[in-house]
């Protein structure tokens, strides 16, 4: 199960035990904002690109939404989706749950500057009921080799 692997990754830094589960999905911003409890804003959805042969997650914040010209500044090409099917193969989680731990090889994880206006965000742990709560700074922290990038834009 992919919250399994999400919680082996988080074990290592000892946060496996925040990881909170619910009885109702939070498989949307929307959903998971009403779990938890917060503005939907602070949910940190983990969005999923093909870029060349790998695949680039974007942790940004629920109202954020991908700037077209920032990405292909930033990746050099377009910003193409990947399907769902495409993407629990490729990442290891299904859509929903996807999120930056555990994920397969091959995926290159970015924090988006939006998640930086919160003192806490809410990720996902790899299923769609799952979600914990850490500061951005924690979140790069937990998630080695990420990289801070500006590739979305506000509501207005």
């Amino acid at each position: 199960m992919a919250i399994e692997r999400a919680k082996e990754h988080l074990a290592r830094y000892g946060r496996e035990g925040d990881v909170m589960e619910f009885e109702t999905s939070s498989a949307t911003v929307e959903l998971a904002a009403a779990a938890v409890g917060c503005e939907p804003a602070r949910i940190a959805k983990t969005l999923s690109f093909s870029v060349g042969d790998r695949v680039a997650l974007v942790v940004c914040a629920g109202d954020a939404r991908i700037a077209n010209p920032k990405f292909k500044e930033a990746f050099g090409c377009k910003a193409k989706m990947l399907g769902p099917d495409e993407a629990e193969a490729r990442i290891g989680h299904a859509v929903g749950g996807v999120c930056p731990f555990g994920v397969n090889e091959g995926c290159d994880v970015y924090l988006d500057e939006s998640l930086r206006r919160f003192d806490v965000v809410y990720p996902a742990c790899g299923s769609a009921n799952s979600a914990i709560a850490l500061a951005p700074d924690e979140l790069a922290a937990i998630v080695p080799g990420s990289t801070w990038v500006d590739v979305c834009k506000l509501p207005e």
